[in-house]
C-alpha cells in the first residue's frame, strides 16, 4: 500500500466504520508454513475426525471415498484461493470486504450471521474440549467428579470447572493478539499430527496389525447409488469448510504474499486432508477389533485407553486440537464481525471477549445434546453462509472486475462507491434472501431424504451468485492497469 493511501486512511475513515483492527493491516508476517499449519489446526479437530470417519460408512469402496474427498477438497482449495486473494490484496477482514456488495452498513447482516455461527460453535467446541479435560482430571484424581457435586444448568461441578478452564485458556491466548495466535497454530497442528500417528500405531498394535480397511460398511450400492453418494461426499466436503470459505480473508490479510497463501493452502488442504482421513479410518477400523464396535468419537476412543500415560497424552492432544480449531474457525471471525457493528466502541479484542461471554450464555452442551435445536438454529444460520459467499465472490470477480476503492470502504459519503442507499445495497439483500431460504430448505430436510441436504451450500451459493449478477450492473472496465485495490 503506497504512502499516499496510508496518509489518507489516517484521517478519512468514519469512526462509525473503522478502528485500528478493521483498517488495512500493515502487519504481514504469515508465510507458507503459517497457512499450512492453520489448515492442520482446522482439520485436526474432534469435528473433523467424526466427519472424516463417518464418510467411510456410506457403503462406498475406499478408493471411491478418497477420490470424492479429493475432488471436494480441490474445489475448496480453489475457492479459498479466490477469497484469500481478496484479503491479501486489500489487507482487510471479512466484514469489511462484505461492504463491497452489501454496503458499508448493510455488511452487518453477513457479519452478524457469521458471528452467530461462530459464537455457537465456539461454545460447543469449548465444551467438547472440556470433556477431554474432564477425563484427564478423573484419570489423575479419581473421584473428583463425585466430590464436586451435581452442578447446575445441566453441567456437573467438575464439568463447569473444566469448561471454564478451557474458556480461560482460549481467552488468554487470544488476548495476546493475532501474532500469538499464529505462533500457537504453528505449534498446534504438527503436535496433534504426531499424537494422531502414535494413536493409530498403538490401535493397530492392539488389533494385532491385522486391521486395514477403507470400507467400514457392509451396505451394497447400485451404480446409480454409488454415483449419488460420491457426489454427496464432494458436496459435504465443500460444505464442511463453508464457514472458513467465507471469512478466510481474516487470515490471508496477514500473508506476506499471494504465493504464500496459495502454497500454504495446497499443502495444508489436499495433502493434509487426505492424510488425516487415512489416519482417522485406520483408528476407527481398529476400534472394531479392539473394543468390539466402531467408535467415531475420538473422546470415547481415548476414554477407553487403559494405559494411563497414553490416556493423559491423548486427552491433552484433544484439548490442544480443540483450542486450535476454535481460534481458527470460530473465535477470530466472530471477534471481527462483532467489532464491525460498532468500531468506535468495540475493538477486535473486545469483540473476542463478547464472543467468549456469549458462548457461555448459549449453554452449548444443551444445544449439542438437542439435535432439533442445534439443527434449527445453527443449521439455519449455516445455510446462509453459501448465499453470502456467492454474493461476495460474484461482486468482486464479476461485477467489479477485482477493482476496489479501499477508502470508500470506510466512508459515509453519499458519493462513495459502497454507500448505495443509506449504506445498504438492497440488490445484494434481494439476491441473498431467496437463495438463503432455499438453502435452509435443503439443510433442514429430514435425514430420510438422504444426501439432498449436502447440496444446500452449493445450491444457495450458485443461486445467490446468479441473482446478484443479474441484479447488479458491471462496473466499466478500466482503460489500463492491473486489477487490484485502489486508494
Amino acid at each position: 500500500m503506497n504512502a499516499a493511501h496510508e496518509k489518507k486512511t489516517q484521517v478519512a475513515p468514519s469512526t462509525h466504520l473503522a478502528n485500528s483492527d478493521l483498517l488495512p493491516t500493515q502487519q504481514r508476517h504469515w508465510g507458507t508454513y503459517s497457512f499450512f499449519a492453520l489448515w492442520m489446526s482446522d482439520i485436526h479437530s474432534l469435528g473433523g475426525y467424526v466427519f472424516a470417519a463417518g464418510l467411510f460408512f456410506l457403503g462406498l469402496a475406499g478408493w471411491q471415498i478418497l477420490l470424492s474427498m479429493l475432488c471436494g477438497i480441490l474445489i475448496v482449495n480453489f475457492l479459498l484461493n479466490c477469497i484469500g486473494s481478496m484479503g491479501n490484496i486489500t489487507g482487510v477482514p471479512y466484514p469489511v470486504l462484505a461492504r463491497l456488495s452489501f454496503g458499508v452498513f448493510g455488511a452487518n447482516l453477513p457479519a452478524l450471521i457469521r458471528a452467530g455461527v461462530g459464537v455457537v460453535w465456539y461454545g460447543v467446541q469449548t465444551w467438547l474440549g472440556s470433556e477431554s479435560l474432564l477425563i484427564l482430571v478423573e484419570a489423575i484424581f479419581p473421584g473428583t467428579h463425585q466430590a464436586l457435586g451435581p452442578g447446575w444448568l445441566g453441567l456437573s461441578g467438575l464439568g463447569w470447572g473444566c469448561f471454564m478452564t478451557m474458556w480461560l485458556l482460549q481467552q488468554l491466548l487470544f488476548w495476546r493478539g493475532m501474532e500469538r495466535v499464529r505462533h500457537f497454530i504453528d505449534f498446534c497442528g504438527p503436535a496433534v499430527y504426531v499424537v494422531m500417528f502414535a494413536l493409530a500405531g498403538w490401535m493397530l498394535s492392539q488389533a494385532g496389525w491385522s486391521v486395514f480397511t477403507l470400507k467400514l460398511s457392509t451396505r451394497e450400492l447400485t451404480v446409480a447409488q454409488t454415483i449419488s453418494e460420491m457426489l454427496g461426499v464432494v458436496a459435504l466436503v465443500v460444505a464442511y469448510f463453508s464457514a472458513l470459505l467465507l471469512n478466510f480473508a481474516d487470515f490471508s490479510r496477514f500473508a506476506t504474499s499471494a504465493q504464500a497463501v496459495r502454497r500454504g493452502n495446497l499443502l495444508g488442504l489436499p495433502l493434509n486432508f487426505m492424510l488425516f482421513a487415512l489416519v482417522t479410518v485406520i483408528i476407527t477400523a481398529s476400534t472394531v477389533t479392539v473394543f468390539g464396535e466402531a467408535i467415531l468419537d475420538p473422546i470415547k476412543v481415548v476414554e477407553r485407553i487403559e494405559n494411563k500415560p497414553a490416556l493423559i497424552i491423548g486427552c491433552l492432544t484433544l484439548v490442544i486440537a480443540t483450542i486450535g480449531i476454535n481460534i481458527v474457525a470460530n473465535f477470530v471471525s466472530a471477534a471481527y464481525d462483532i467489532a464491525n457493528v460498532a468500531p468506535r466502541y468495540i475493538s477486535f479484542t473486545t469483540g473476542g471477549l463478547i464472543t467468549s461471554l456469549l458462548s457461555i450464555a448459549v449453554l452449548p452442551w444443551q444445544l449439542y445434546n438437542n439435535p432439533v435445536a442445534i439443527n434449527l438454529f445453527v443449521g439455519s444460520l449455516g445455510a446462509c453462509l453459501g448465499p453470502l459467499f456467492g454474493v461476495i465472490i460474484v461482486d468482486y470477480y464479476w461485477t467489479r472486475r477485482r477493482h476496489i476503492e479501499i477508502d470508500d470502504l470506510y466512508s459515509e459519503s453519499h458519493s462513495a462507491s459502497y454507500w448505495y442507499q443509506g449504506g445498504f445495497n438492497f440488490r445484494a439483500i434481494a439476491a441473498f434472501l431467496p437463495a438463503a431460504i432455499i438453502a435452509m430448505g435443503f439443510v433442514l430436510l429430514p435425514q430420510e431424504a438422504g444426501q439432498v441436504g449436502a447440496y444446500g451450500w452449493t445450491i444457495g451459493t450458485l443461486l445467490a451468485g446468479v441473482l446478484y449478477a443479474l441484479f447488479m450492473p458491471r462496473v466499466p472496465k478500466p482503460l489500463s492497469g492491473p486489477p487490484d485495490a485502489k486508494s
